[in-house]
């Protein structure tokens, strides 16, 4: 056995044979993989190993198609033969609401560039004879799924690696992780210790124990999960070609033909975790004993849909132990605190995954970040309120809803509420409809007197559609309170803040007692973050001045990873004050009439200038305010501690009394900021994206010298944009576009929609899409597809609402 390397991969299931061929393909030949048994020994072994590119998440999605077409390059590679059986997937819909999801999911996949059609059901058993299609309305062909043999999947990655120069050594048990001074690692083994520069956690079913030999506790939960086959069925044997895959979305059943039988798998509600105190280093190539009477409700579904089932002997009943995270994704990249250690574990779907994310891993490793945005699968996804009793709410839940129907305007239950902020029983009593932002629940929107104060989930106009119209009509007409305390909040302080911000943010510093738009590169120029930056006075030896900058809460723990790597050993500091300081919005017209009762400080125009930021007292509470709002009315944002929000919040509802003031969730703050045209975190900006494709680019300082991704972004200004973000007004009467639906010109994909909603201001139906630049114009005749029905769709020449920006600078 070697005894260095530059990269060990612990666990040899398909994820960990997947990183390691990557980690060869994109050019590194030392690296070598341990196992603790054999190949597949795990979870792998036992798997359906069906495949798929159906995805909740755009970017997953995007990257289990690449897996699946990975598994021909290593079949070729290698010379092993893998099982292929690409026979399609069949998603049946039985209710109009699921058959509205596969209208939506088939436009998805035109975005992705994944080829996919809609059948009726009279036209399944051309594709599958395994369902009775007379219950059916329709179905979605996928023609790319399928399913191979696990065994030759797996070892056909790690031939592959070994002819490119990777090493495996099985019956190779890992027992300590040690790090080095220079951050580099001994892997101590049961035959020898391997000094490696890069530890990657593949290690599947033991990830948690990995995790734990490096002082993680890793949020991932092992569920038994069962899948049948039975004896050979005549009407299975006569056929000449194979049925598709079939996926029952309203069991939570899939189904495929198997050697002449039929193997039924199901996810079926209250799921039974399995060895929550840690997997046995002794467990393996068995499997658990069956739970068929746990399984009774889905199979009697099952029976019911797939009539063949029902009089079919049973061969073999396979209940074996899968890993999932709170929300079914991989955790997948570095570990903040722990230099060169890396995870590529939690894949409950390894075979459509695995290819993805070890892609995804290897360029994070070998180029310093993935060509594509990974936060779906990213560790720092998750926080501290990650806990174990969180965990396992929410694993359980995905498991249950594995195949549920996703609405844009459902929040899952489970979990919550976990953490609240101290109004939220005063919400409550207002009528708010609330949803889990990073665990903190936030008011989405507020119900009316007499209106029941919940989310009735629809792919349509929601039943918050009214609502929200209202709280942004009193909002351009008088005032509103939003609650921003989702924000993440971020102190830089010191003596060498200024000099450290100017290096890691492409964007020019504000002056003490003003705000800008702060613009965060990769090394390769991708949008990384998007800020407001605050400059306030500090004592002489700070410095004399310390900066605040907020951005979007559930990526802190991402940002706090990407300032640690640049962050000098003494001269500045970054202190995440994100659950210290709350935060809330004030906007409208009236919104300076009613701050200026609560406070000393002039607020006359001419004294607190638009952008202008300065500690002052609103009542009792110390706050600090700034003079910024995304609604593009006149605003302000008042943060204060934690313990003065109660006060800050029944102070501004009294002195706007009498201007009508008004509560305004997060709901009717998107529509106005869609009308303003204001891209967010997720949306509009992401690693996905460079600054020449929106006017984002306006805040990227491209004179200023040493700034990271500066190289990068001067040549993407050079080069130009292939893609441009634009604001598109669409004829839509029922049903608003809620985010990467394409957009059509002349029956051509031209591009895709980020985010959008209705303009109530406006009393439009609002779309910002990035379109390809060569078939950009207002003259244009576009369509954009609302659950099937393709509507015209024209991009407007100017913001839709106050495109002088005369309202927000009162």
């Amino acid at each position: 056995m070697k005894n260095e390397a530059r990269a060990v991969v612990i666990g040899g299931g398909i994820v960990g044979v997947a990183v390691l061929y990557h980690l060869t393909k994109l050019g590194w030949k030392d690296v070598v993989l341990v196992e603790r048994k054999q190949l597949t020994a795990g979870s792998t072994w036992h798997a359906a190993a069906g495949f798929h590119s159906l995805n909740g998440s755009v970017n997953m999605a995007r990257l289990q198609a690449y897996s699946i077409q990975t598994y021909d390059e290593v079949a070729e590679i290698s010379g092993q033969d893998i099982g292929m059986h690409r026979v399609g997937t069949c998603t049946t819909a039985a209710t109009p609401e699921r058959w509205d999801f596969l209208k939506i999911v088939d436009e998805l996949n035109t975005t992705l560039g994944i080829d996919s059609w809609l059948i009726d059901a009279d036209e399944i058993p051309k594709y599958s004879r395994l369902t009775d299609h007379t219950q059916l309305i329709g179905a979605l062909i996928d023609p790319a799924d399928g399913y191979l043999d696990p065994y030759g999947a797996t070892h056909a990655y790690a031939k592959a690696a070994r002819i490119a120069g990777a090493e495996i050594y099985q019956e190779t048990l890992v027992t300590a992780l040690e790090q080095r001074d220079d951050e580099t690692w001994n892997v101590i083994t049961e035959k020898g210790t391997i000094h490696t520069e890069h530890v990657i956690n593949a290690a599947g079913l033991w990830a948690r124990e990995v995790g734990q030999m490096v002082g993680l506790e890793l949020p991932l939960v092992p569920y038994e999960h069962h899948y049948l086959v039975t004896e050979q069925l005549p009407a299975v044997m006569a056929q000449d070609e194979e049925s598709l895959l079939t996926v029952d979305l309203d069991g939570g059943i899939y189904v495929r033909e198997e050697v002449g039988g039929l193997l039924f798998g199901v996810y079926e509600p209250n799921p039974i975790p399995w060895s929550l105190d840690g997997t046995p280093w002794s467990f393996g190539s068995e499997l658990l004993e069956p739970r068929l009477e746990h399984l009774a409700p889905s199979l009697e579904k099952g029976f019911e849909r797939f009539p063949m089932m029902e009089n079919a002997g049973i061969k073999n009943s396979i209940n074996g132990p899968f890993t999932f995270t709170p929300d079914g994704n991989p955790l997948m990249g570095p570990v903040r605190g722990v230099s060169n250690y890396w995870l590529a574990c939690g894949c409950m779907a390894g075979f459509s995954q695995s290819g993805g994310v070890a892609l995804a891993l290897a360029q994070w490793i070998i180029d310093g970040e993935p060509e594509e945005d990974t936060f779906s699968m990213d560790p720092a996804r998750f926080g501290s309120f990650a806990n174990e009793a969180y965990l396992l709410e929410t694993s359980k839940q995905f498991y249950e809803w594995r195949f549920n129907v996703a609405y844009p305007n459902e929040s899952w239950p489970a979990g919550r509420p976990a953490r609240t902020t101290p109004i939220y029983d005063l919400q409550q009593q207002a009528g708010a409809v609330f949803s889990s932002i990073g665990a903190l629940e936030v008011p989405m929107w507020f119900a009316r007197e007499g209106e029941k104060a919940e989310d009735i989930p629809s792919f349509f106009r929601p039943n918050s559609f009214e609502a929200a119209g209202e709280e942004a009509l009193a909002t351009t007409n008088g005032a509103g309170i939003i609650d921003i305390s989702s924000y993440s909040k971020l102190e830089v302080r010191g003596p060498g803040a200024r000099e450290w911000l100017d290096k890691v943010l492409a964007s020019k510093l504000p002056t003490v007692g003003r705000s800008r738009l702060g613009v965060m590169l990769s090394d390769a120029g991708a949008i990384i973050g998007d800020f407001t930056v605050f400059c306030l006075p500090a004592a002489e030896d700070d410095g004399g001045e310390r900066f605040v900058m907020t951005g979007s809460g559930p990526i802190q723990e991402w940002h706090m990873r990407w300032f640690d790597r640049y962050l000098p050993a003494t001269g500045v500091s970054v202190i995440n004050e994100t659950d210290n300081w709350m935060g809330l919005g004030v906007a409208g017209p009236k919104s300076r009439d009613i701050l200026q009762r609560l406070t000393r400080t002039d607020l006359s125009p001419e004294a607190f200038r638009f952008m202008a930021v300065a500690n002052m007292n609103i009542g009792l509470a110390p706050c600090r305010v700034d003079r910024v709002s995304l609604t593009g009315e006149l605003g302000y944002e008042i943060w204060m501690p934690a313990t003065y929000m109660r006060h800050v919040y029944t102070k501004l509802h009294e002195a706007g009394a009498e201007f009508g003031i008004r509560n305004v969730g997060v709901t009717g703050l998107l529509s106005m900021r869609l009308e303003k045209a204001f891209g967010i975190w997720g949306r509009e900006f992401s690693p996905d994206y460079t600054p020449s494709q929106s006017e984002i680019s306006r805040f990227v300082d491209y004179d200023k010298q040493g700034f990271v991704g500066r190289d990068a972004a001067l040549a993407d200004r050079e080069a130009g944009p292939k893609a441009q973000l634009v604001l598109m007004s669409v004829d839509a009467t029922t049903v608003d576009a809620s985010g990467f639906e394409p957009v059509y010109l002349d029956d051509r994909k031209v591009g895709y929609v980020t985010s959008a909603g209705y303009g109530h201001r406006t009393d439009q139906s609002l779309a910002l899409a990035y379109v390809d630049v060569a078939d950009l114009s207002t003259e244009a005749a576009y369509q954009i597809p609302l659950v099937g029905d393709r509507r015209p769709a024209r991009i407007l020449p100017e913001v839709a609402f106050d495109p002088d920006g005369v309202r927000m600078r009162a």
